[in-house]
């Protein structure tokens, strides 16, 4: 790493960088656990993906306000032990032959429900921890980080399931999760007071504050349609292209993960280019054209065919994808950090995440329905009219680029990172 984002950056990059690979291993673990142990379906297999997390994001509805108004070292920490302890119950069950659907959605709602704890008070945490002219690279890192294990995970985890069975790799998830739980705790700098609460806490107006302040946002709110869609399109298809390809096109494990996990490297690339980018031609332009690069690649997919052939271009079309998507996504995560009032960040990114937890299992169950109407191909290319349908919200709210960031930094790291 180069020198400027300080040693405990860099505690928090490893601590990231362990629970990604673990959870890069593990991909589609569950999916797998229901398809080749439960011989579950595609419109089950959806179902799997869309029910805990609606589930779980009504469960979590009221946790913005609960975060924002405590330090958000301690939940980031109980998130991650919560999400060890019922993730490894899945393999235990495994290895007693009484694992079943019934559990994998209740796992899968407790999974979100810590999830959007932990997104909302680490998006807090790191724009206290870093400066504000770091935020676009710090955002990068993780980013590249990020792409990089799931470029090496998923193949890695593909021979696991085939030489052992998909329940080793949700135990290298589930153990994941903890040593997350030890780097976030290994942190010194102190953490800032979280801020003054000016009323009496109340959980109703907590969440109202955060989704009023997300929805009348000039640029936040359309910002967020678009994420919307675009995130609800493409974990649409996530589980039907795991029946696509195992199903339909006779793919092996090994190769399943291939596909999964090598396009990220160009997701690396992009990620690691994204500041330079923003430098040279500013943070909004480089958003949109990214925006725009990343969305017409889904519409491919559905020509696909078996063999050889297949799995390289599902490898090219991922990859495209998954580089244009590496631009937009971490210079997206600090342009919000940077718009958004300090004293709005965790109750804004809770009610992001939530939002996004409501909408996207109605957008996995219709193409799940659609599938099982009509067939998994049909089903995948609606998703990627879905995907374009996204692109004129990028240029809504948007005003001329701002001056160079005078905002006071929130920190001043140690140098070193």
């Amino acid at each position: 790493m180069r020198v400027g984002l300080g040693p405990d950056f860099r505690r928090l990059w490893w601590a990231s960088t362990a629970s990604e690979t673990g959870s890069a291993i593990g991909y589609g673990a569950m999916p797998l656990v229901a398809v080749l142990i439960l011989h579950a379906s595609a419109t089950e297999v959806s179902l799997l993906a869309a029910l805990p997390s609606l589930a779980g994001a009504l469960l979590a509805l009221p946790l913005g306000g609960h975060v924002e108004f405590r330090r958000k070292r301690p939940v980031m920490i109980t998130a991650d032990v919560v999400r060890f302890v019922v993730l490894a119950t899945v393999p235990a069950a495994v290895v007693f032959g009484v694992v079943s659907l019934i559990q994998l959605y209740v796992v899968g709602i407790v999974q979100t429900t810590a999830l959007v704890a932990f997104t909302a008070a680490s998006g807090a945490h790191l724009r206290a921890l870093v400066t504000a002219r770091q935020r676009a690279e710090a955002a990068s890192r993780f980013e590249a980080a990020s792409w990089t294990v799931n470029s090496a995970g998923p193949p890695a985890g593909g021979v696991l399931v085939s030489l052992t069975g998909p329940a080793v790799t949700m135990l290298i998830d589930a153990v994941s999760y903890l040593v997350s739980a030890f780097g976030v705790r290994s942190i010194r700098t102190p953490e800032p007071p979280p801020p003054a609460r000016t009323t009496a806490a109340h959980a109703g107006r907590d969440l109202l504050e955060g989704w009023r302040y997300l929805l009348r946002h000039h640029e936040l709110a359309p910002l967020f349609g678009n994420a919307l869609l675009f995130g609800s399109a493409i974990l649409a298809i996530s589980p039907l292209e795991t029946v696509f390809m195992l199903d339909e096109l006779g793919f092996r494990p090994w190769q399943y993960g291939l596909v999964i996990g090598l396009p990220c490297l160009g997701g690396v690339l992009g990620a690691r280019l994204a500041p330079r980018l923003a430098t040279r031609f500013g943070t909004r332009r480089v958003l949109v054209w990214a925006g725009i690069a990343r969305t017409p690649w889904v519409l491919l997919i559905p020509m696909v065919g078996p063999g050889l052939g297949g799995m390289l271009a599902f490898l090219a079309i991922d990859t495209l994808l998954l580089f244009a998507a590496g631009v937009f996504n971490p210079l997206f995560s600090a342009h919000r950090m940077t718009i958004t009032r300090g004293d709005m960040m965790a109750r804004t990114l809770g009610s992001w995440s939530t939002g996004g937890r409501l909408v996207r299992p109605v957008f996995i169950v219709a193409a799940g329905v659609l599938a099982g109407v009509t067939n998994v191909r049909v089903a995948i290319a609606a998703a990627g009219v879905v995907c374009v349908l996204s692109v004129p919200l990028l240029f809504v709210g948007r005003r001329p680029e701002p001056r160079p960031q005078t905002e006071p930094d929130s920190v001043t790291p140690a140098s070193g990172g």
